[in-house]
């Protein structure tokens, strides 16, 4: 097995930096990557590790193991998964990486209290801990001193906005570059934007600031992009308008945030409530006050039909927002299903797989069974969004991917539209500044 020169690069970060994040773009291989330095830092260098893998559900039950054998990595694992009793009996095995949801990180450190046991610790979408007041946060700050080698991994650093990077770095370096608590990072970096009183709604970035946090980081932080790297094929971005038979409807929901409608009452009681609302209405269907369905329109599901006919039999992978536009999507294609085997998607037994980019957005490979993505909702998140399409859009695609947005004209979609493509300038603003300097492959 022999790593890329980009792959090479990262891992030996790893190797001579304590502490640090590997900012990959999705499918530069991470996973690959850091097994690598793991097997080195054991087999080369002899250092005694207790390490610990930290990941989204998926990839904890799944992708690390799967890398470690098709690698052929002389590494033992353990899945510390389960019920209590089964995590405790995981624990008990002595094997060289224990592999743990993020879910769990509460309990795994109220479980040994003082006497944890882990001296490297590999968080696996370090973005999942961008939040200071997430106890998962919270409870790995606490044995942050015991552990004396930690690696971030993830492509989406500042998914929102770089106030989410101080809880990230952090867990590196214990506020030594970004100050020792997320008040006197927003002090130093930010000024309040949006607030009502003492009540501040949102930061803004002080002049300068931005080039500052990023030269902060270099040291011990490493980006890639994978059009840097891969030869990936070419991928298009594709917005399907969707002119909307109940426009009126819509209109009414958003100016006086309710409507009644086939003697259904819908009310949203303030304007993150209605934001929700307005994304259901958009997409067809919506819960009224009694949590009932009530279906407004098909349109997006007559324009998914569409493509599925210009598809020609293509597999075709869909990501949804809302249970009732899964149940909605399956009523009418009865031939779709939702992920329970990645092997049958991939030998493309699946002609059209429905997914929602929250429980799919993380290390499943799914790009040799199909290279058209349909989103019948979009997401907020940007992470869930690029992580969903890089399912397809990886390393190993050999079709040139389509992207499909199904977005509702004069709605909310099209706003959600702006704002992921205005955060991913920010985002590819951050990983630029700290993009590795490799000659001769960029």
């Amino acid at each position: 097995m022999k790593l890329h020169e980009y792959q090479e690069y990262a891992r030996d970060w790893i190797l001579e930096h304590p502490y640090c994040g590997l900012l990959l773009d999705m499918g530069l291989g991470k996973t690959l990557t850091t097994l690598s330095a793991i097997d080195e830092l054991k087999n080369v260098f002899c250092e005694d590790l207790k390490i610990l893998v930290i990941a989204p559900k998926k990839v904890a039950e799944e992708t690390w193991s799967t890398e470690i054998e098709k690698w052929g990595f002389g590494l033992s694992y353990t899945k510390v998964l389960g019920s209590p009793k089964q995590r405790e009996k995981a624990l008990s095995e002595n094997v060289d990486l224990y592999l743990i949801n993020r879910e769990n990180v509460v309990w795994l450190v109220e479980h040994f209290k003082t006497k944890w046991p882990f001296n490297f610790v590999i968080i696996d979408e370090l973005s999942s801990f961008k939040s200071s007041k997430a106890k998962r946060f919270r409870a790995l700050r606490k044995v942050r001193p015991k552990i004396k080698r930690l690696v971030g991994l993830t492509g989406t650093p500042a998914p929102n906005s770089l106030i989410d990077l101080w809880p990230q770095i952090y867990l590196m370096d214990r506020g030594e570059r970004l100050e020792t608590s997320q008040t006197r990072f927003k002090e130093r970096y930010f000024t309040p934007d949006k607030r009502n009183g003492p009540i501040v709604y949102s930061w803004a970035l002080r002049e300068g600031a931005e080039d500052e946090i990023y030269d902060k980081l270099d040291d011990i932080c490493v980006s890639m992009k994978a059009k840097d790297y891969l030869n990936l094929p070419q991928r298009t971005n594709n917005i399907v308008p969707v002119k909307l038979s109940n426009l009126k409807e819509y209109k009414q929901m958003e100016s006086e945030l309710a409507l009644e409608f086939k003697g259904k009452e819908i009310t949203a009681t303030n304007s993150a409530v209605l934001a929700n609302k307005l994304l259901q209405l958009a997409n067809g269907a919506i819960y009224d006050d009694d949590k009932n369905v009530v279906t407004i329109h098909d349109d997006k599901l007559d324009s998914l039909e569409n493509i599925v006919e210009d598809s020609q039999g293509q597999p075709i992978l869909v990501f949804y927002q809302y249970q009732h536009d899964l149940a909605r999507i399956k009523a009418r294609f009865p031939q779709a299903e939702e992920l329970t085997s990645v092997e049958r998607w991939n030998r493309g037994d699946i002609p059209i797989l429905l997914c929602h980019p929250q429980s799919a957005g993380h290390g499943l490979n799914l790009q040799k069974g199909g290279h058209i993505i349909v989103w019948f909702g979009l997401t907020w998140s940007l992470e869930y969004y690029q992580q969903a399409n890089a399912r397809l859009d990886r390393q190993g695609q050999t079709e040139p991917v389509i992207v499909h947005h199904l977005v509702a004209q004069n709605t909310v979609d099209e706003r959600v539209l702006k704002i992921l493509q205005g955060k991913e300038a920010k985002q590819n603003a951050l990983l630029e500044a700290v993009k590795a300097q490799i000659g001769g492959l960029i």
